[in-house]
């Protein structure tokens, strides 16, 4: 019990933390400088903007995500969805906090100021994905565009980062029904979008990472025996010939965690110093010990009945 709340309480700072990270990249960095870029914050800044600053980003994000939180209790079950309402709660309340503190811009004269404008939208995207992943990491949501994104991941076998591109590019191009909106505008919004494509998926997945070792090694056996009974890790034996030598061989193959390899690097090297490794980046392993096989509602609402 003791440890479950404390897990818990872990959970909520770290939300928190986050909640504050991804505050700054909007209200510290995109806002202040008149960007936008994609997912609900880019909607409630384009709003704020139509509207010359009489509905706040605050505002709207809050009002909207009130409708989508029945959408993540659903979907996720309702420890998911207190989650989201505490982090959509805290980001209203620091959304509105950054705004009224002036000094929190990154605009000329204050400590945050950037002179590289495109370099505002880099930040900014750095930001938000550092936030949105450490949230999505605790089980929760900032709500808006990550419940879409997050539901289409449970069921089918798409990134995380593609989910966000897609949705984000119509958000992005809505800055130019603005008026007095150029094309930089749009630039610096797809800026942001992509950053944060690319940092998403890594600040999610990290070590949980899936990579590909094959092993070559004449002490194969060994080195098997050792991976399967200490380590708790399937290994396959591969039939290979040396091209070169004309001579039978058999290769290692595995599959395993990023946060793996160092322990069976060292294990291979105790065995055999000479042995060759290949490593590779997968980018998906689905089944047992692994991620869970996603074919869609339909089929998998067939196989239960």
């Amino acid at each position: 019990m003791k440890k479950k709340i404390l897990t818990t309480l872990w959970d909520y700072l770290a939300m928190t933390f986050a909640v504050i990270v991804f505050t700054l990249a909007w209200e510290g960095f995109m806002i202040p400088n008149g960007m936008s870029a994609g997912g609900l914050m880019g909607i409630c800044t384009v709003i704020e903007f139509a509207t010359n600053g009489a509905i706040m980003a605050s505002y709207s994000y809050i009002a909207i995500n009130t409708l989508l939180i029945v959408i993540a209790v659903f979907a996720f079950g309702i420890g998911f969805g207190f989650k989201t309402i505490y982090c959509i709660l805290a980001e209203t309340v620091a959304l509105k906090f950054f705004a009224d503190f002036d000094w929190l811009h990154a605009v000329e004269g204050n400590f945050l100021y950037v002179k590289e404008t495109l370099m505002i939208p880099v930040i900014a995207g750095v930001l938000e994905a550092v936030g949105v992943g450490i949230i999505i990491r605790r089980g929760g949501s900032t709500g808006g565009t990550d419940i879409i994104a997050l539901m289409v991941n449970k069921y089918w076998p798409v990134s995380l980062s593609r989910v966000f591109l897609l949705t984000d590019i119509v958000i992005v191009c809505s800055m130019l029904l603005l008026p007095g909106r150029a094309f930089s505008d749009l630039v610096y919004g797809f800026v942001m979008m992509v950053t944060f494509a690319f940092m998403i998926d890594y600040v999610v997945v990290g070590d949980k990472g899936t990579i590909q070792l094959m092993v070559f090694s004449h002490r194969y056996s060994e080195i098997a025996d050792y991976i399967t009974g200490k380590m708790d890790r399937g290994v396959t034996v591969l039939k290979a010939q040396g091209w070169f030598t004309k001579k039978d061989r058999n290769v290692l193959l595995l599959l395993m965690r990023k946060n793996e390899l160092s322990e069976i690097t060292k294990v291979i090297k105790e065995f055999d110093n000479r042995a060759f490794m290949s490593v590779t980046q997968v980018g998906g392993v689905y089944g047992e010990g692994f991620e869970e096989i996603k074919a869609g509602i339909r089929r998998k609402k067939t196989e239960e009945q």
